[in-house]
């Protein structure tokens, strides 16, 4: 049976999967477990009524399971791991939150209209957190050889983190982070992150509004 989810689609460009890093992380989830599926991409500046009337809050990714439209990744990721629990994407609990932090830090920088509020600062102390983790546990992932839902919900976190930082602020993971580096490139590398992704250009436009605002 062929999953129906709705993703964002790519800002100017109204056929082409869009830069939504929630949404990214259910279609690497459905990819790594060999589910088909069908994408819906959805114009969130624009949204269709049909749209509205199956996710009143007008976000994405939703996805329908057991005929209901579910909304939030978090929700959507987990009933995905239970109805289909092979191959196993489980994190073991005491990583779960590992790298948490990264994605909250990454924004308030990005935003940031001052150099000398701290905010850099905060975002280097949590990849170098992250470094010292993937430095001490074997890997190449969080939990060890195989990725599990916390790599799934970090890589597009860091994809965008690297292109949208490079654009917009003229940044860089610092060279030193060599861990951090090589487990981001190990995700990119996957198939199923290739076949996921949004196009550079389509992340960079998909944060121009907030970062212009």
């Amino acid at each position: 049976m062929t999953l129906d989810i709705c993703v964002k689609v790519a800002v100017g460009a109204p056929d082409v999967l869009g830069d939504c890093p929630f949404s990214q992380r259910v279609l690497l989830t459905l990819e790594e477990k060999k589910l088909p599926y069908k994408i819906h991409l959805i114009n969130v500046t624009d949204k269709p009524q049909w749209f509205l009337d199956i996710s009143p809050e007008g976000k994405v990714p939703v996805m329908k399971l057991d005929g209901k439209w579910v909304a939030d990744s978090d929700a959507i990721v987990g009933i995905l791991e239970d109805k289909y629990p092979e191959p196993s994407l489980k994190t073991p609990p005491e990583f779960a939150s590992v790298g948490s932090k990264i994605f909250g830090a990454f924004v308030t920088f990005l935003l940031s209209k001052d150099a000398n509020d701290g905010s850099e600062k905060a975002l280097v102390n949590e990849l170098e957190a992250f470094d010292s983790y993937l430095k001490t546990h074997s890997g190449p992932f969080v939990g060890g050889e195989k990725p599990t839902a916390v790599d799934l919900s970090l890589a597009p976190k860091l994809y965008h983190l690297e292109i949208v930082l490079a654009h917009y602020k003229n940044w860089s993971v610092p060279e030193s982070l060599t861990n951090l580096r090589n487990y981001a490139n190990a995700l990119f590398s996957r198939e199923s992150f290739v076949k996921t992704k949004a196009e550079h250009k389509f992340v960079v436009a998909g944060w121009a509004s907030k970062v212009n605002e």
